[in-house]
Protein backbone atom coordinates (compact mmCIF):
# COMPACT_ATOMS: atom_id res chain seq x y z
CA UNK A 1 0.00 0.00 0.00
CA UNK A 2 1.00 3.58 -0.56
CA UNK A 3 1.52 5.70 2.58
CA UNK A 4 -1.83 7.48 2.07
CA UNK A 5 -3.78 4.22 1.74
CA UNK A 6 -1.96 2.65 4.66
CA UNK A 7 -2.76 5.61 6.88
CA UNK A 8 -6.45 5.69 5.94
CA UNK A 9 -7.13 1.94 6.07
CA UNK A 10 -4.73 0.71 8.76
CA UNK A 11 -2.94 3.34 10.82
CA UNK A 12 -5.91 5.62 11.57
CA UNK A 13 -8.24 2.76 12.72
CA UNK A 14 -5.50 1.42 14.97
CA UNK A 15 -4.74 4.85 16.37
CA UNK A 16 -8.42 5.54 17.06
CA UNK A 17 -8.91 2.18 18.79
CA UNK A 18 -5.88 2.64 21.05
CA UNK A 19 -6.60 6.26 22.04
CA UNK A 20 -9.44 5.40 24.41
CA UNK A 21 -7.56 2.89 26.53
CA UNK A 22 -7.13 3.59 30.26
CA UNK A 23 -3.76 5.01 31.22
CA UNK A 24 -2.88 6.20 27.71
CA UNK A 25 -1.47 9.72 27.71
CA UNK A 26 -0.69 9.99 24.01
CA UNK A 27 -0.82 8.11 20.70
CA UNK A 28 1.16 8.93 17.59
CA UNK A 29 1.76 7.10 14.35
CA UNK A 30 3.83 7.11 11.19
CA UNK A 31 3.07 5.51 7.82
CA UNK A 32 5.35 4.61 4.93
CA UNK A 33 5.12 2.36 1.88
CA UNK A 34 3.70 -0.92 3.17
CA UNK A 35 4.67 -0.33 6.80
CA UNK A 36 3.05 1.61 9.63
CA UNK A 37 3.86 2.18 13.30
CA UNK A 38 1.55 3.21 16.13
CA UNK A 39 3.30 4.41 19.29
CA UNK A 40 1.35 4.40 22.58
CA UNK A 41 2.55 6.40 25.56
CA UNK A 42 1.26 5.45 29.02
CA UNK A 43 1.41 7.23 32.34
CA UNK A 44 4.44 6.50 34.51
CA UNK A 45 2.38 4.67 37.14
CA UNK A 46 0.94 2.12 34.65
CA UNK A 47 2.45 -1.37 34.78
CA UNK A 48 3.96 -2.12 31.38
CA UNK A 49 2.73 -5.71 31.27
CA UNK A 50 -0.79 -4.61 32.16
CA UNK A 51 -0.58 -2.03 29.39
CA UNK A 52 0.55 -4.67 26.89
CA UNK A 53 -2.36 -6.90 27.88
CA UNK A 54 -4.84 -4.10 27.27
CA UNK A 55 -3.20 -3.25 23.95
CA UNK A 56 -3.29 -6.90 22.85
CA UNK A 57 -7.01 -7.17 23.65
CA UNK A 58 -7.80 -3.98 21.76
CA UNK A 59 -5.62 -5.07 18.83
CA UNK A 60 -7.53 -8.37 18.56
CA UNK A 61 -10.82 -6.46 18.28
CA UNK A 62 -9.65 -4.00 15.64
CA UNK A 63 -8.08 -6.69 13.40
CA UNK A 64 -11.54 -7.43 11.96
CA UNK A 65 -11.73 -3.88 10.61
CA UNK A 66 -8.39 -4.05 8.80
CA UNK A 67 -8.07 -5.05 5.12
CA UNK A 68 -7.13 -8.57 4.17
CA UNK A 69 -3.46 -9.59 4.11
CA UNK A 70 -2.64 -6.92 6.70
CA UNK A 71 -0.51 -8.30 9.52
CA UNK A 72 -0.52 -6.47 12.83
CA UNK A 73 1.57 -7.36 15.87
CA UNK A 74 2.73 -5.90 19.15
CA UNK A 75 6.36 -4.93 19.45
CA UNK A 76 8.69 -6.26 22.18
CA UNK A 77 8.96 -4.83 25.67
CA UNK A 78 11.12 -1.75 25.17
CA UNK A 79 10.99 2.00 25.67
CA UNK A 80 11.77 5.07 23.59
CA UNK A 81 15.07 5.48 25.48
CA UNK A 82 15.84 1.75 25.28
CA UNK A 83 18.48 1.76 22.53
CA UNK A 84 21.76 1.56 24.43
CA UNK A 85 24.32 0.10 21.99
CA UNK A 86 25.01 0.30 18.25
CA UNK A 87 27.37 -2.41 16.97
CA UNK A 88 29.06 -2.01 13.58
CA UNK A 89 30.14 -5.03 11.55
CA UNK A 90 32.25 -3.64 8.65
CA UNK A 91 31.84 -5.21 5.20
CA UNK A 92 35.08 -5.95 3.39
CA UNK A 93 34.58 -5.37 -0.34
CA UNK A 94 38.23 -6.04 -1.20
CA UNK A 95 37.71 -9.83 -1.13
CA UNK A 96 34.88 -9.55 -3.66
CA UNK A 97 37.00 -7.35 -5.95
CA UNK A 98 39.89 -9.83 -5.86
CA UNK A 99 37.55 -12.76 -6.54
CA UNK A 100 35.92 -11.02 -9.51
CA UNK A 101 39.28 -10.05 -11.02
CA UNK A 102 40.72 -13.54 -10.62
CA UNK A 103 37.80 -15.45 -12.15
CA UNK A 104 34.29 -14.78 -13.46
CA UNK A 105 31.51 -14.57 -10.90
CA UNK A 106 30.28 -18.01 -9.93
CA UNK A 107 26.48 -18.45 -9.90
CA UNK A 108 25.34 -18.67 -6.32
CA UNK A 109 28.53 -17.19 -4.88
CA UNK A 110 28.05 -15.21 -1.68
CA UNK A 111 29.15 -11.60 -1.56
CA UNK A 112 30.79 -9.94 1.42
CA UNK A 113 27.53 -8.14 2.18
CA UNK A 114 25.63 -11.44 2.34
CA UNK A 115 28.21 -13.06 4.59
CA UNK A 116 28.24 -10.10 6.96
CA UNK A 117 24.45 -9.95 7.17
CA UNK A 118 24.13 -13.70 7.76
CA UNK A 119 26.74 -13.54 10.52
CA UNK A 120 24.79 -10.70 12.13
CA UNK A 121 21.43 -12.49 11.76
CA UNK A 122 22.39 -16.03 12.74
CA UNK A 123 25.38 -15.61 15.07
CA UNK A 124 25.48 -12.18 16.71
CA UNK A 125 21.75 -11.53 17.08
CA UNK A 126 20.87 -14.88 18.79
CA UNK A 127 23.88 -14.51 21.11
CA UNK A 128 22.86 -10.99 22.16
CA UNK A 129 19.22 -11.96 22.66
CA UNK A 130 20.35 -14.56 25.21
CA UNK A 131 21.60 -11.77 27.47
CA UNK A 132 19.11 -11.03 30.27
CA UNK A 133 17.58 -7.59 29.90
CA UNK A 134 17.83 -7.34 26.10
CA UNK A 135 14.47 -6.57 24.45
CA UNK A 136 15.43 -6.80 20.78
CA UNK A 137 18.34 -6.61 18.35
CA UNK A 138 17.66 -5.04 14.95
CA UNK A 139 20.25 -5.53 12.15
CA UNK A 140 20.42 -2.92 9.39
CA UNK A 141 22.50 -2.97 6.21
CA UNK A 142 24.32 -5.65 4.29
CA UNK A 143 22.57 -7.93 1.81
CA UNK A 144 19.84 -10.41 2.68
CA UNK A 145 20.44 -13.59 0.69
CA UNK A 146 17.53 -15.19 -1.13
CA UNK A 147 16.87 -17.76 -3.84
CA UNK A 148 16.33 -16.08 -7.20
CA UNK A 149 14.76 -17.80 -10.20
CA UNK A 150 14.93 -15.90 -13.50
CA UNK A 151 12.76 -17.65 -16.14
CA UNK A 152 13.92 -17.93 -19.74
CA UNK A 153 10.83 -17.10 -21.81
CA UNK A 154 12.23 -18.52 -25.06
CA UNK A 155 13.23 -21.80 -23.45
CA UNK A 156 9.87 -22.07 -21.67
CA UNK A 157 7.99 -21.60 -24.95
CA UNK A 158 10.17 -24.22 -26.63
CA UNK A 159 9.46 -26.83 -23.95
CA UNK A 160 5.84 -25.83 -23.39
CA UNK A 161 6.30 -24.72 -19.78
CA UNK A 162 4.12 -21.98 -18.31
CA UNK A 163 5.09 -19.40 -15.73
CA UNK A 164 2.49 -20.83 -13.36
CA UNK A 165 4.24 -24.21 -13.45
CA UNK A 166 7.57 -22.57 -12.63
CA UNK A 167 6.00 -20.68 -9.70
CA UNK A 168 4.36 -23.86 -8.40
CA UNK A 169 7.64 -25.78 -8.53
CA UNK A 170 9.43 -22.99 -6.70
CA UNK A 171 6.68 -22.66 -4.09
CA UNK A 172 6.63 -26.38 -3.32
CA UNK A 173 10.40 -26.63 -3.04
CA UNK A 174 12.01 -27.74 0.22
CA UNK A 175 9.01 -28.97 2.18
CA UNK A 176 8.65 -32.12 4.23
CA UNK A 177 5.55 -34.31 4.16
CA UNK A 178 4.05 -36.70 6.68
CA UNK A 179 2.84 -40.20 5.84
CA UNK A 180 1.36 -41.13 9.20
CA UNK A 181 2.92 -44.01 11.12
CA UNK A 182 3.54 -47.74 10.76
CA UNK A 183 2.89 -50.13 13.64
CA UNK A 184 5.22 -53.11 13.69
CA UNK A 185 6.27 -55.46 16.51
CA UNK A 186 4.59 -53.31 19.14
CA UNK A 187 6.31 -50.13 17.99
CA UNK A 188 5.19 -47.14 16.01
CA UNK A 189 7.45 -45.81 13.25
CA UNK A 190 6.86 -42.35 11.80
CA UNK A 191 6.71 -42.18 8.01
CA UNK A 192 8.15 -38.95 6.65
CA UNK A 193 9.20 -37.64 3.26
CA UNK A 194 12.28 -35.52 3.96
CA UNK A 195 12.83 -32.96 1.22
CA UNK A 196 13.80 -29.82 3.12
CA UNK A 197 17.09 -28.41 1.90
CA UNK A 198 18.81 -25.10 1.30
CA UNK A 199 21.04 -26.32 -1.53
CA UNK A 200 21.02 -24.32 -4.74
CA UNK A 201 21.70 -27.46 -6.78
CA UNK A 202 18.62 -29.15 -5.29
CA UNK A 203 16.43 -26.21 -6.30
CA UNK A 204 17.85 -26.22 -9.83
CA UNK A 205 17.01 -29.94 -10.13
CA UNK A 206 13.35 -29.56 -9.15
CA UNK A 207 10.98 -31.08 -11.69
CA UNK A 208 8.70 -28.53 -13.34
CA UNK A 209 6.58 -30.85 -15.49
CA UNK A 210 7.09 -34.05 -17.51
CA UNK A 211 7.75 -33.51 -21.22
CA UNK A 212 4.74 -34.99 -23.04
CA UNK A 213 6.55 -34.97 -26.40
CA UNK A 214 9.28 -37.39 -25.36
CA UNK A 215 8.76 -41.10 -25.40
CA UNK A 216 10.80 -41.51 -22.23
CA UNK A 217 8.71 -38.81 -20.48
CA UNK A 218 11.77 -37.39 -18.76
CA UNK A 219 10.87 -34.53 -16.45
CA UNK A 220 11.80 -30.95 -17.25
CA UNK A 221 14.03 -29.50 -14.57
CA UNK A 222 13.91 -25.94 -13.33
CA UNK A 223 17.46 -25.25 -14.50
CA UNK A 224 16.39 -26.03 -18.09
CA UNK A 225 13.92 -23.16 -18.22
CA UNK A 226 15.35 -20.65 -15.74
CA UNK A 227 18.54 -19.34 -14.19
CA UNK A 228 18.72 -20.37 -10.54
CA UNK A 229 21.12 -18.52 -8.27
CA UNK A 230 21.56 -16.76 -4.95
CA UNK A 231 20.96 -13.02 -4.97
CA UNK A 232 20.44 -10.07 -2.67
CA UNK A 233 16.94 -8.94 -1.76
CA UNK A 234 15.83 -5.47 -2.79
CA UNK A 235 17.21 -2.92 -0.34
CA UNK A 236 15.23 -0.21 1.39
CA UNK A 237 17.95 1.71 3.17
CA UNK A 238 21.53 0.90 4.04
CA UNK A 239 24.10 1.32 6.80
CA UNK A 240 27.75 2.31 7.05
CA UNK A 241 30.57 2.93 9.50
CA UNK A 242 33.50 5.35 9.02
CA UNK A 243 32.53 5.97 5.42
CA UNK A 244 32.41 2.26 4.49
CA UNK A 245 29.46 -0.14 4.15
CA UNK A 246 28.62 -2.10 7.28
CA UNK A 247 25.91 -4.00 9.12
CA UNK A 248 24.67 -2.10 12.17
CA UNK A 249 22.97 -3.90 15.04
CA UNK A 250 20.81 -1.72 17.27
CA UNK A 251 20.45 -3.22 20.76
CA UNK A 252 17.49 -2.19 22.90
CA UNK A 253 17.07 -3.04 26.56
CA UNK A 254 13.96 -3.78 28.56
CA UNK A 255 12.49 -1.08 30.83
CA UNK A 256 13.77 -1.08 34.40
CA UNK A 257 17.02 -2.88 33.57
CA UNK A 258 20.34 -1.35 34.62
CA UNK A 259 22.01 0.04 31.51
CA UNK A 260 25.59 -0.26 32.79
CA UNK A 261 25.36 -3.95 33.70
CA UNK A 262 23.63 -4.86 30.44
CA UNK A 263 26.26 -2.97 28.45
CA UNK A 264 29.02 -4.84 30.25
CA UNK A 265 27.41 -8.19 29.41
CA UNK A 266 27.11 -7.10 25.76
CA UNK A 267 30.81 -6.21 25.63
CA UNK A 268 31.68 -9.56 27.18
CA UNK A 269 29.57 -11.41 24.59
CA UNK A 270 31.23 -9.49 21.76
CA UNK A 271 34.67 -10.37 23.13
CA UNK A 272 33.69 -14.06 23.13
CA UNK A 273 32.41 -13.87 19.56
CA UNK A 274 35.59 -12.15 18.43
CA UNK A 275 37.69 -14.87 20.05
CA UNK A 276 35.81 -17.68 18.31
CA UNK A 277 35.41 -16.00 14.90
Amino acid sequence: MAPEELEQLVTVPLEAAMSGMPGVSGVRSTSSAGLGFVYMQFDWNVDIYRARQLASERLALVREQLPQNVQSSLGPVSSIMGEIVLIALPISTQSDAKANSASPATPGALTAGMRAREYADWVMRPRLLNIPGIAQVIPIGGEVRQFQVQPNAARMAELGVTLEQVETAFRNFSSNASGGFLEMNGREYLIRALARTASLADLASVSVTPHEGRTTRQPILLKQVATVTFGAAVKRGDAGFNGAPAVILGVQKQPGVDTVSVTQRIEQALAELKKWS
